[in-house]
């Protein structure tokens, strides 16, 4: 069964980082955790256990971060009653700053997708609005 969603990726790095984000550009982070968020209309385990990936053919804006942060680990939210341009403003009013103007939304009007968070503020906050930490099902259907 193919699944639809959103999600959110907490990205934590260590030390500082850098990086060339395609057409984007250079971007320089401190250390600290990062949230993303996205949407997979058409796969939610495919999509975010790709994220989850450090190896792979950098296709999207988040790769050239999920191959160089420290850990990754992703919350989800089945369905389409949360859009990711909703938990980007939500993410923005509760205190995540912006990191890059147009990062993760080049479809959709957002300022961006990638936020700098107070990680265990923003993981309550998720809950709050029933995302949970995301398991691959395939994973469990093939157990």
């Amino acid at each position: 069964m193919i699944r639809k969603g959103t999600y959110v990726l907490f990205l934590r790095f260590d030390k500082p980082a850098e990086a060339e984000v395609g057409s984007l550009g250079h971007i320089s982070l401190e250390a600290g955790t990062y949230c993303y968020v996205g949407s997979a209309m058409n796969g939610l385990d495919q999509r975010v256990s790709r994220h989850l990936s450090h190896k792979k053919k950098k296709r999207w804006h988040i790769d050239f971060l999920t191959t160089i942060c420290s850990e990754m680990t992703a919350y989800e939210h089945e369905g389409d009653a949360l859009t990711e341009c909703s938990l980007a403003d939500h993410l923005q009013s509760m205190g995540g700053a912006p990191v890059m103007k147009g990062f993760g939304c080049s479809d959709c009007g957002c300022q961006t997708h990638l936020f700098r968070v107070d990680e265990e503020r923003t993981r309550k906050a998720l809950e709050g609005l029933g995302m949970t930490v995301f398991a691959d099902r395939r994973a469990q259907a093939n157990n």
